[in-house]
């Protein structure tokens, strides 16, 4: 078994290459070993998550500290 521990720079600039060619209101930030998402509204967010899960990026995804600002 394989473990990884955060997202590669790599796989981290395409999530925020695909958050920002969606046109949603959110802006994607690369901190560390994940990406940042904020936006004002809870609907943007969920529309983000739905974009993620539904492309094939070859990593695992996961989702901490969701809510609105």
């Amino acid at each position: 078994i394989t473990l990884q521990d955060g997202i590669p720079m790599e796989k981290a600039k395409e999530i925020v290459r695909l958050i920002k060619d969606s046109k949603l209101k959110v802006q994607a930030s690369i901190q560390e070993k994940q990406v940042r998402v904020t936006g004002k509204n809870r609907d943007d967010l969920q529309a983000v998550i739905a974009l993620l899960k539904g492309k094939d990026l070859g990593i695992a995804l996961q989702f901490t500290n969701y809510r609105s600002t």
